[in-house]
């Protein structure tokens, strides 16, 4: 049955990632013509529109997105502790823990995209339409590391220094709700 639990859990935690980058990008104003954001776009768009016409932006907060990644990560914990482990949940920690899932996958998506705009940057040197969107997402959180480092000879430490924080902030919510 781990198997099954395995499955579920990366088809959900996959799309929910998605779900965070149409989230991000928009609110990162990144450039949404780039052929990585269109696919997240084209991978969420069929559930966002009729959502949109239902929950209005709030400022640069896409509601329907956000409150299909609270969704997304709901039926993730219905599906695997009803149906997989014959467990009921209780509706009002439904609520809390999608929203800590939610949290801790933001936290797993930013560091995924950082270690791949590291590695692009090894690899194609600006050459990439994704490197272009992924310093978009990125550059806003880096840059005022890299100001406040010191200069170690052309190495940037910043991508580092922001996944260890992030990987520190997800430890610490495992430590106090202890669900991860």
């Amino acid at each position: 049955m781990s198997s099954v639990q395995f499955l579920i859990s990366t088809v959900f935690d996959l799309y929910l990632m998605v779900v965070l980058l149409r989230l991000w990008l928009q609110f990162a104003r990144a450039d949404f013509y780039n052929p990585f954001s269109q696919f997240v776009v084209k991978a969420t768009h069929p559930i966002v529109a009729p959502m949109r016409r239902i929950l209005p932006s709030i400022g640069r907060l896409d509601t329907a997105t956000f409150v299909l990644a609270l969704l997304v990560a709901a039926l993730k914990l219905v599906i695997l502790n009803v149906v997989v482990n014959g467990v009921g949940i209780n509706p009002i920690s439904l609520v809390i823990i999608s929203f800590i899932i939610v949290i801790k996958e933001a936290f797993t998506v930013v560091m995924y995209t950082l270690i791949l705009r590291a590695v692009m940057s090894w690899i194609s040197q600006g050459r990439s339409p994704m490197e272009l969107v992924l310093n978009q997402l990125t550059e806003p959180m880096l840059a005022p590391i890299r100001r406040r480092l010191p200069e170690m000879g052309g190495l940037d430490l910043s991508v580092m220094v922001v996944i260890l924080v992030l990987l520190f902030l997800q430890k610490l919510l495992g430590d106090i709700f202890g669900i991860f």
